[in-house]
């Protein structure tokens, strides 16, 4: 598939260039992906950012030169740190040694190898989807920065639902809700800092701002729409993951750096047929 080749030509690139500067839209164009997407993406895939697995890598390599007898300091310099001090504070975070330990006898040290892509037939059931195509509105609700790395958001995103719900801002967001029912948006990314802001939030119908409450813009858009079927937070969870890992790798589309959404309808949150949906920014 060309997507696989493409992700795996990506990779090589990398590990051809692990001692000078790489630029992730270099990267992401051999990939043919747009930066933002190819980020997205690969981070959903392997749960690291791209970032984060070049560091790895270089830190890896590092340990193998100094074990063969490279001096730290010329080691520092080739994997693109500017000053020693600041390559021993990277090396002893990952390794949990000093650079210059790494030939003492019995010295243990993390082997991070080069990632590869590979199909994985599961077998599980099928996603249905649909595509529909929206002009832009305005949303209105509240806001919340969250943190990707090691899934934070999966439980920080449940927890903001709750403080909301627990004081009644949820409430009164879902009394204002029209069509849409309620939405979480996911949007303003920022694949460097692994971030992005939460809003719960409804289409905005309301002539005043309240207090406490902002405004954002959702474009005109090409979805793909996915139906959730299950109790929350799990069943929503899940199917992101899928849509990222098995979907859009084989789907020919593209994400389209628009806000992800999050479309909530009312029910038994909890009930084993409760329905909401997952809507994706795409291009071809």
């Amino acid at each position: 598939m060309d997507w696989l080749n493409s992700m795996n030509k990506a990779i090589e690139y990398i590990e051809d260039n692990i001692t000078e500067k790489i630029d992730i839209k270099e990267i992401a164009k051999i990939a043919l992906s747009s930066e933002f997407h190819f980020q997205r993406m690969y981070y959903m895939i392997t749960g690291v950012t791209i970032s984060e697995y070049i560091r790895r890598r270089r830190l890896s390599l590092a340990a193998q030169d100094l074990f063969m007898g490279a001096r730290v300091t010329d080691v520092a310099f080739k994997y693109g740190y500017e000053s020693l001090e600041a390559f021993s504070k990277a090396f002893k975070k990952m390794h949990g040694i000093n650079p210059s330990k790494v030939k003492k006898q019995g010295v243990k040290l993390i082997s991070y190898p080069k990632l590869s892509f590979h199909i994985s037939l599961k077998g599980e059931k099928s996603m249905d989807y649909k595509i529909e195509k929206k002009k832009g509105f305005k949303v209105i609700g509240k806001q919340k920065k969250v943190n990707m790395n090691g899934g934070e958001n999966f439980k920080v995103v449940p927890m903001f639902w709750d403080e909301l719900m627990k004081d009644g801002r949820l409430e009164f967001l879902g009394s204002k809700a029209g069509k849409m029912g309620v939405l979480g948006v996911c949007k303003d990314f920022d694949m460097v800092k692994n971030e992005f802001n939460y809003m719960i939030a409804v289409e905005d119908t309301m002539e005043a701002l309240p207090k406490g409450y902002i405004k954002a813009n959702i474009p005109d858009a090409t979805w793909a729409v996915f139906e959730s079927i299950g109790p929350l937070p799990e069943a929503i969870q899940t199917l992101t993951r899928r849509i990222f890992t098995e979907w859009l790798p084989s789907s020919g589309y593209q994400h389209d750096c628009a806000p992800e959404l999050e479309v909530y309808y009312s029910g038994d949150t909890k009930s084993e047929d409760y329905r909401c949906e997952v809507w994706i920014p795409i291009k071809k």
